[in-house]
C-alpha cells in the first residue's frame, strides 16, 4: 500500500509524527508532501526535528495568501505531484486550507481520499477551517473520526458508511511526549523573558481570524490579557504578530510577555509548568485537557466538547462582557477535581489508522 499524507500547519506536523512512526513499522510506502502553509520555521521546519518526522518528500512551498491564493496554489502545485505519486490513498489531516486542496486534487484525479480528524463541528459558518472540514468531509472515501461525539456529526450529515472511530493521533504524540519531559528527557522549555518557570505562569496564544482581523477586538482580548494577576506568556504567532503591528497594537503589555512559538516538546513542558492556558487553539485546549491544566477558549464554541466536562475548559468569547472579576477569576481557577476519562483514545490512533486504509483498501 502507497499513501501520501499531505501537510503544511504546524497542527498537522503533530499529527504526522505518529502517523509516519506507524507506517515506519510496516512495509506499506508513506510519502510526505508539505505546502508550506506553514513557512515561518518557528511553525513548520523545528517540528520535522523535535518530533522525529522524516523530511518530507516534495515541498510545494506555497506560504501565505489569502483563502482563495492559499487553496487554489496548493491545488495547482499538487495536482501533478499526485499524478505522478499514484498512491493508493491521499491522507489529509484537519481543517486547513492544504487538507480541503489536498482532499479536492485526489478526488478529481479518482485517487481514494482519507481524512484524519473527521466529523469535528464548531458550528460556526464564519470560520474558515468549518467550511474546509465540513467540505473535506463530503467528499472523502474514509472518515477517521477521533471521537464517538464526531462520528455522531457524520452520522446525522448521512455520512455513517463512510465513517471509522479512530481515535485521535493527538493523544498518541502528546503522551509520549508528556512522559519524556517528566522524565527529563526535553530540557526546560524556553520561556519568554520575565517568566520565572518556577513561579505561577499561564500559557496563552492568539491567532484565529475571528480574534485577529478586527483590530478592536484583538485589542480588546489583549488588554484583557494584559489585567490578569500572574505573568502570561504569549507565544506569538506571526499572524498576530502581523496584525498587532498592522494595526498599530503594542503586544507586550502590563501581565503579557511575547515570547516565540515553541516546538511541541517546549510547548508540552511549557503547559506542564504552567498553571493554565489561555488560547483559542483547538490543538492546545485539548493538550492541556490531556495534560490535567485548565483552559480558558477565547472562542464561543469549541470542536472539543469533551474538554468542558468538569471546568476544565471554560469557553470566554469576550472576557469584556464578564461581570467584574469574573474574567479574572474564569482565567487563573485552580485546576478542577473532575475526572478526565479518555474521550479521545488510548494512544494507540495511529497504528489504528494505518490498519484502517490497509482494510478499507482490501
Amino acid at each position: 500500500m502507497k499513501v501520501v499524507s499531505v501537510v503544511g500547519a504546524r497542527p498537522q506536523l503533530v499529527k504526522l509524527a505518529p502517523i509516519a512512526a506507524a507506517f515506519a513499522e510496516t512495509d506499506h510506502e508513506h510519502v510526505i508532501v508539505h505546502t508550506g502553509q506553514h513557512y515561518d520555521a518557528n511553525l513548520s521546519d523545528v517540528f520535522f526535528t523535535g518530533l522525529g518526522i522524516p523530511d518530507p518528500d516534495v515541498h510545494l512551498g506555497i506560504g501565505s495568501g489569502s483563502h482563495g491564493v492559499q487553496t487554489g496554489g496548493v491545488l495547482a502545485a499538487i495536482d501533478p505531484v499526485l499524478a505522478e505519486q499514484a498512491p493508493d490513498w491521499v491522507l489529509v489531516y484537519g481543517d486547513t486550507n492544504s487538507t480541503l486542496a489536498g482532499a479536492l486534487s485526489a478526488v478529481k484525479q479518482h485517487i481514494k481520499v482519507a481524512h484524519l480528524e473527521a466529523g469535528l463541528r464548531s458550528f460556526n459558518r464564519r470560520m474558515p477551517e468549518e467550511h474546509n472540514r465540513v467540505l473535506t468531509d463530503h467528499c472523502a472515501d474514509v472518515l477517521l473520526a477521533p471521537t464517538e461525539q464526531a462520528v455522531r456529526h457524520l452520522a446525522t450529515e448521512g455520512l455513517a458508511d463512510r465513517t471509522v472511530l479512530a481515535g485521535d493521533v493527538m493523544v498518541d504524540v502528546c503522551l509520549r511526549v508528556r512522559d519524556a519531559v517528566l522524565s527529563g528527557q526535553h530540557p526546560r522549555p524556553t520561556l519568554p523573558e520575565g517568566i520565572d518557570p518556577d513561579a505561577p505562569y499561564l500559557i496563552a496564544t492568539l491567532h484565529r481570524a475571528e480574534n485577529t482581523d478586527d483590530p478592536a477586538r484583538l485589542a480588546a482580548l489583549l488588554a484583557a490579557l494584559a489585567e490578569l494577576p500572574v505573568p502570561v506568556a504569549l507565544l506569538a504567532h506571526p499572524r498576530l504578530l502581523a496584525k498587532a503591528d498592522q494595526y498599530g497594537l503594542k503586544i507586550g503589555q502590563g501581565a503579557v510577555h511575547v515570547g516565540q512559538p515553541l516546538g511541541y516538546a517546549g510547548l508540552i513542558a511549557a503547559v506542564l509548568g504552567s498553571a493554565g492556558v489561555v488560547t483559542d487553539s483547538g490543538g492546545l485546549q485539548k493538550e492541556a485537557y490531556l495534560l490535567g491544566r485548565p483552559c480558558t477558549t477565547l472562542r464561543s464554541e469549541t470542536e472539543w466538547v469533551e474538554t468542558l466536562d468538569g471546568g476544565w475548559n471554560h469557553l470566554v468569547p469576550d472576557p469584556g462582557a464578564l461581570g467584574p472579576g469574573d474574567w479574572i477569576a474564569t482565567a487563573t481557577r485552580p485546576t478542577p477535581q473532575a475526572e478526565r476519562g479518555t474521550p479521545y483514545g488510548d494512544g494507540q490512533a495511529a497504528r489504528r489508522v494505518v490498519q484502517i486504509l490497509a482494510e478499507r483498501l482490501g
